[in-house]
């Protein structure tokens, strides 16, 4: 397992949260070094802090651990639904017409 690739996509929902590393780390009783390492890859977690993170950064496991998972289209599913969580209906309307011009143009191909 790359686990500075898993650190990278932990650090980036963590920042997408608006959370500091202490924020986090504190909301999840670990410390503010762990957390650091976890991201930069140098520290493997257990599977009950890796649970944890997911849980209060608002992402499912399988989205932290897509690098490691075949993907299959419900996989596809619920990583589109992971991008669009808790944005509003005027954001999510733009990303679905995005989806549909980008198609129609793969479409005409």
């Amino acid at each position: 397992m790359d686990y500075i690739k898993l650190g990278q996509r932990i650090k980036e929902e963590r920042l997408k949260s608006r959370l500091t590393q202490e924020q986090l780390a504190e909301s999840i009783d670990i410390s503010n070094s762990y957390i650091g390492q976890i991201e930069r890859g140098e520290r493997n977690l257990s599977l009950d802090t890796l649970i944890r993170l997911a849980n209060r950064l608002g992402v499912t496991i399988d989205y932290l651990l897509q690098d490691y998972i075949s993907v299959n289209d419900d996989n596809f599913i619920d990583q589109i639904n992971q991008i669009i969580n808790g944005r509003d209906s005027r954001q999510k309307r733009m990303a679905l017409d995005l989806l549909k011009v980008m198609f129609s143009h793969i479409d005409d191909l």
